[in-house]
């Protein structure tokens, strides 16, 4: 779908080819690590794959501000790289051999050791580099002057990797209980502050890529959690959702000005209040029916919060338009808690290991990232501080930032006078 609608985007550009080139190198780089049963193939693919989206990010080479971005993520890039090579030699040193399926059998027969769960810490933090989180999120926010399409890509494609690569890493990670501590910490993170920080976000394609930073933290923390199933129905959820966001983009002035003639929404109190536990009581009734739940306790609740404001109504609606909207939420949480229950009873091939404690932690923290969100948006004068440090990021990618330019001062130097070609 990105290639089809590439060819139109991009008709007439001297660079074209250039594109066309890139793109068959990062789906054929995906192919091959999609299907990697082995270290060496795995890093190889995976760095292929960054080098050829390199290339897209600087599509336009005149701007200097996307090749920052670039140069950004290329330093993330090569850190992962180069965990993920100490990742392999240890594991390859403990299990003889770097076949992914001579591991499986060698964790099956022999448990983890202190080798194989240092692997896979390093894995994990090589994941969370490549997957942008915080704190070297702030390419992922930055590199919004390419094409549309390569955004599209990036974020529908690319950036999804290392969710699948956690999946594909399941019977470690399930034995390596340091590895999900760290990634729940900062998935929880990554997720509760890019979700504040989208309130504040106005530009289109900006607002989206800090919505794929807080599903990243989100996915990542399903993995920490031992569910398997429903990160991997959460990545193809959100690579559907998130190529069709950015193909769309265009019609975002068409949507804004309709919102701007329409008044402003603001939940209400009791909508705020009372949602969680209607969306609860809705989900409960359907694994009552199902006479089994087919998650963890903590799991239902964690889905309550999600689909909460799909029940808010606006302050001052009027009786029959809040009866209406509470009546469309209370149907689409049956919906989409049937399509979860649906995908998890789904013969993917993978194996759940929930973690009991480390879900009642993740429970604690969305809650309170409910409980927040929800003030900014019922008393926005009581948290214009607030809202001020989540605008800007909360100054999380100031260090980075200054690090990548040191790093390469000269070059950025020379780019940062190259005057823009006016078309």
């Amino acid at each position: 779908m990105i290639g089809r609608f590439s060819c139109r985007y991009l008709s007439g550009e001297s660079n074209q080819h250039r594109y066309l080139a890139s793109l068959c190198t990062i789906l054929g780089s995906v192919q091959l690590l999609i299907f990697a049963n082995h270290w060496t193939v795995l890093i190889a693919a995976w760095a292929v794959a960054g080098m050829a989206l390199h290339r897209l990010l600087c599509f336009y080479a005149d701007r200097p501000f996307a090749a920052l971005a670039a140069h950004k993520k290329r330093i993330a890039d090569r850190l992962a790289d180069a965990l993920l090579i100490c990742a392999a030699i240890l594991a390859w040193n403990q299990v003889g051999s770097g076949s992914f399926s001579v591991m499986w059998a060698h964790i099956e027969i022999n448990g983890t050791s202190s080798s194989l769960e240092l692997s896979a810490v390093l894995l994990v933090i090589a994941v969370m580099v490549r997957t942008a989180l915080l704190p070297l999120h702030g390419w992922l926010i930055q590199v919004m002057e390419a094409p549309t399409p390569v955004s599209a890509l990036l974020h529908a494609g690319v950036i999804n990797l290392g969710g699948y690569v956690l999946i594909q890493f399941a019977p470690l990670l399930e034995h390596a209980q340091i590895a999900r501590a760290v990634l729940l910490i900062f998935g929880l993170a990554t997720a509760c502050i890019a979700g504040l920080v989208m309130l504040t976000r106005v530009t289109v394609k900006v607002n989206l890529a800090w919505s794929t930073l807080a599903q990243m933290g989100f996915m990542l923390v399903e993995c920490a959690l031992g569910l398997y199933t429903l990160a991997a129905a959460h990545l193809i959820g959100h690579s559907l959702y998130k190529a069709h966001a950015f193909l769309t983009a265009s019609t975002a002035v068409v949507r804004t000005k309709h919102s701007l003639m329409a008044p402003r929404f603001a939940p209400s109190l009791a909508s705020v209040v009372l949602a969680p536990a209607l969306a609860l009581s809705m989900i409960l009734l359907l694994e009552a029916a199902l006479g089994k739940s087919p998650w963890p306790w903590w799991w239902s609740p964690v889905l309550a919060l999600a689909w909460a404001p799909l029940m808010w109504t606006g302050i001052g609606a009027g009786v029959r338009d809040a009866a209406v909207s509470l009546a469309r939420g209370l149907v689409l949480t049956l919906v989409l808690t049937a399509a979860a229950v649906a995908i998890h009873a789904t013969p993917l091939g993978l194996r759940d290991s929930p973690q009991q404690d480390l879900g009642a932690i993740a429970l604690f923290f969305l809650s309170a990232l409910y409980l927040v969100t929800s003030l900014v948006l019922l008393r926005p004068q009581m948290m214009n501080s607030l809202r001020r440090w989540s605008y800007a990021g909360f100054y999380l990618d100031e260090a980075y930032t200054r690090l990548a330019m040191r790093l390469w001062s000269g070059r950025w130097a020379n780019a940062s006078h190259v005057p823009a070609q006016v078309p």
